[in-house]
């Protein structure tokens, strides 16, 4: 089919060679490309038994039909392997430049194979392949790695054609939520670092000159020109987002309900004003910035004078803000950015860090936990606290080292599981349960752990897109969720950002998948792709040893009241939502696939 590269490198680390085998079509049309699959070959080559870390585990980089095609947003890439974190399946997805990169050295996966008895980074150049010696890059950080990589070039010129994606300490000394960085964005979630620093692999390092060719050219523009009509007439494509980025939404959910405070015992945050993307414009922002053929630009580059948190990078975005901010009560927003900048440079999913953090905040609170111990005051609302535990869980010093292991691993260590605020041992998102329903749901169920985007059903429920319906009811949820799941699973494959359909829906993705690819899709046709990767996940998970008892919530939001805001009285009422959505997932009760189920999938 058009639009692929066609050709998938396998790197076997542990020998150090390379083979580079043809694209299966029947396969890329069944699973289209990036995490679907990615994900089948995980399901097809890994044992779901197997350790994250041991060298039989798999590490796959994968990038969609629309990756580099020219569609808007289209410059993602998908890591995909079992994660170190949850022992799930999972997938890590970027932005930037390095996917169209890679896609345009003529791969739509790099599979690297067991581990190199030194540390190494890959280096291609469209058919010039190989496996470099990293000594010099080991212990570095990111951006350190970046400039000694860029170093090595006869210009600064020629070292601007290359793009990088590589780990930090934190992926070198296996912190479980460690991610992988390119163009100062990163695959972030679920320790996906931490498998290529098991691995020795410190970096890739790519260039490609190898155009896409395009099934239908002429229907091709017709059809993205209707999609950059749509992002224009956005409200949220066109303006919100590019003035204030993902921060600008701290408002809005605190006002729902929805803003993790004090380690989700609270969805309000009294000084949530402080650290709002609307307080970053109007103080630390330095400008804006956007990935690969991103009309949108939500990136923010912002720059912090005050002597004891001075730094300058990308962000924070409203996730950071929600975990490492208001999740720990903390106001300042000085400090959340040194933190951001700290987790960008060693390579911490800023997320699984706030939440693990804030975990033992509240361990500390009880006194569980001891100064001593830890060496220093770890209350809730302390910021210099905080920004000293983020540096000390991504080298893996002092007590970082018990941090590094994340917030289900540390409840469980001190016999207080129920502080632990997550689903499947990976830590919440920013989005408190009990004022958007449905995301409680797509916590639950969600095949990578607690994650809001592989099924956002927030956009419903808070921005009203494509249409609204109550957070507060569990009404139709069920539906939502399986809806926004299997279509995520959809974009996630093509190589776009989710951020597309707050603009654009399931006509618009089919009319470029089609004119790119030539695959014809039906819309029942694309729509079962995306059911089919979600199911394929699933089985591996059950392989692996979950089951319904995994498909749960803390008892903190299943059975406390928010104290507070417009959820006030509200608990998550899972049960009754999760009985339905394994129904209209074709499931039994245990929420296992029925055999017709998978029939009717081809699984």
């Amino acid at each position: 089919m058009d639009s692929y590269a066609g050709n998938v490198l396998r790197v076997d680390l542990s020998e150090s060679k390379h083979t580079i085998e043809d694209l299966d079509e029947d396969l890329a049309r069944d699973f289209i490309g990036g995490r679907g699959l990615g994900s089948k070959i995980v399901v097809d080559e890994v044992d779901p038994n197997v350790d994250p870390f041991d060298e039989d585990n798999k590490l796959i980089f994968a990038v969609g039909p629309l990756t580099g095609s020219g569609v808007p947003t289209g410059g993602r890439y998908m890591v995909i392997t079992k994660s170190p974190l949850t022992g799930t399946i999972t997938n890590a997805n970027s932005g930037g430049h390095f996917g169209p990169e890679m896609k345009g050295a003529g791969y739509d996966m790099i599979i690297f194979e067991g581990k190199s008895p030194e540390p190494v980074y890959l280096f291609i150049e469209d058919d010039k392949i190989e496996i470099r010696s990293a000594r010099e890059l080991w212990g570095k950080t990111i951006h350190q790695t970046c400039e000694l990589i860029k170093g090595q070039f006869e210009s600064p010129w020629e070292a601007q054609q290359y793009r990088i994606a590589c780990i930090g300490p934190a992926g070198e000394k296996l912190v479980r939520m460690a991610c992988i960085a390119n163009d100062d964005r990163v695959a972030g979630r679920s320790g996906v670092g931490a498998v290529m620093g098991s691995k020795n692999l410190k970096a890739l390092v790519v260039k490609g000159t190898k155009g896409v060719s395009l099934h239908n050219k002429d229907q091709f523009k017709e059809t993205l020109k209707g999609v950059m009509d749509k992002i224009k007439a956005s409200p949220v494509t066109s303006e919100f987002a590019p003035t204030f980025g993902t921060s600008g939404s701290v408002p809005l959910f605190n006002e729902s309900g929805v803003l993790p405070a004090y380690n989700f015992r609270q969805g309000v945050f009294k000084s949530a004003e402080k650290i709002s993307g609307q307080t970053i414009a109007e103080t630390i922002l330095i400008g804006r910035e956007g990935c690969y053929a991103c009309p949108i630009h939500c990136g923010r580059v912002t720059k912090v004078e005050e002597d004891n948190y001075k730094g300058q990078g990308k962000g924070p975005e409203y996730e950071t803000l929600a975990l490492l901010g208001s999740n720990c009560g903390i106001d300042n927003l000085s400090a959340i950015a040194k933190a951001n900048y700290i987790c960008n440079d060693l390579g911490i999913d800023t997320m699984s860090a706030g939440g693990t953090i804030a975990t033992a905040m509240e361990l500390f609170d009880k006194g569980v936990i001891s100064e001593k111990e830890v060496g220093f005051t770890l209350n809730f609302g302390s910021a210099e606290a905080m920004v000293k535990a983020v540096e000390m869980m991504g080298l893996r010093e002092g007590f970082g080292d018990i941090l590094a292991e994340g917030g289900y691993r540390i409840a469980e260590k001190y016999g207080h599981p129920e502080v632990f605020m997550g689903v499947k041992k990976q830590e919440f998102a920013g989005y408190d349960p009990r004022a958007c329903k449905g995301m409680g749901l797509q916590f639950a169920t969600c095949n990578r752990g607690a994650c809001h985007i592989r099924g956002a059903v927030y956009i419903p429920e808070l921005y009203g897109i494509p249409e609204k319906i109550d957070p507060l009811t569990t009404e139709g949820k069920a539906g939502w969720t399986k809806i926004f799941q299997d279509f995520t699973a959809i974009v996630d494959s093509a190589g776009m950002c989710m951020f597309t359909f707050l603009a654009i829906w399931k006509d618009e993705m089919r009319a470029m998948l089609n004119d790119t690819t030539g695959a014809g899709y039906t819309m029942e046709e694309m729509m079962r792709v995306g059911e089919r990767i979600w199911n394929l996940e699933r089985l591996f998970n059950l392989d692996a040893g979950f089951s319904k008892v995994d498909d749960t919530l803390p008892k903190r939001i299943l059975e406390e009241p928010a104290p507070e805001g417009p959820a006030k009285g509200h608990v998550c009422e899972l049960d009754k939502m999760l009985t339905e959505y394994y129904q209209l997932r074709g499931w039994d009760e245990n929420g296992v696939p029925t055999k017709e189920k998978l029939s009717e999938l081809n699984l």
